[in-house]
């Protein structure tokens, strides 16, 4: 059964690029009807996934990356967006990275992900367990750090500490996004996760490669892709 990566590059120098990537529930809706008709959105191998980038040195667009389980038309999405000047959109499947992966194997990672917790209220009065809790963001890079490596080897993996002296997990993009959705305001709390892992159980890590980790997913948050380290990381 198929997987497949995608990257579209948005254009953000006009208006219209910009209302569509400011918006989460927007790209959503882009991202499910680029989709074919009828196809499955969630299958054994992962489920519809995708992250806005903000490429390294360019300043005119931002790359929308997509984990779907069938093949994109990628033209409906840079219809809403526009493309930048010379911009293309690429699709490869993901069936190779997955199969491949074993422990062991060491990787540059990137997740955007909406690091929270359950926090039990009682009116007041001291938390009680038996109460319902309320989902709140974390808000400081020491919580947010903590939030992952805290989920790290039930998702078969491990940070590596890093060899230049510099912070192994490297939190950036943090934001308290917000956006309307059915007449509501939705208000998310987010992060981008940077650093070099090990894979630990190979299992576990294939299916948060395919299904993501954390909360939001339907929003921009989880998906955790993967590249070869590089000699200065």
């Amino acid at each position: 059964m198929d997987v497949y990566l995608s990257r579209i590059p948005l254009d953000i120098l006009h208006r219209k690029g910009i209302e569509f990537a400011s918006s989460p529930y927007r790209v959503h809706a882009a991202v499910e009807a680029s989709l074919p008709a009828g196809s499955d959105r969630v299958t054994e191998r992962g489920r519809v996934l995708w992250r806005l980038d903000e490429p390294v040195g360019r300043t005119d667009c931002l790359w929308l990356y997509i984990l779907s389980p069938a093949e994109p038309a990628c033209a409906l999405v840079a219809d809403q967006a526009g493309l930048p000047a010379g911009g293309a959109w690429e699709v490869k499947p993901y069936d190779g990275v997955l199969d491949g992966v074993c422990e062991g194997q060491r990787w540059q990672f990137r997740l955007k992900a909406n690091p929270v917790r359950k926090v039990m209220v009682d009116k007041g009065r001291v938390a009680n367990p038996s109460v319902r809790g309320t989902i709140q963001g974390h808000v400081t890079v020491e919580q947010q750090q903590a939030w992952l490596l805290g989920r790290a080897e039930a998702h078969g993996f491990r940070v590596l500490p890093s060899s230049s002296g510099a912070d192994a997990l490297v939190v950036s993009h943090r934001r308290r996004e917000r956006f309307r959705r059915g007449g509501q305001t939705v208000t998310l709390a987010t992060a981008q996760f940077d650093g070099v892992l090990e894979v630990v159980d190979a299992a576990a890590f294939k299916r948060a490669l395919g299904f993501g980790i954390g909360r939001a997913k339907g929003f921009g948050c989880g998906l955790l892709t993967i590249a070869p380290v590089r000699a200065d990381s």
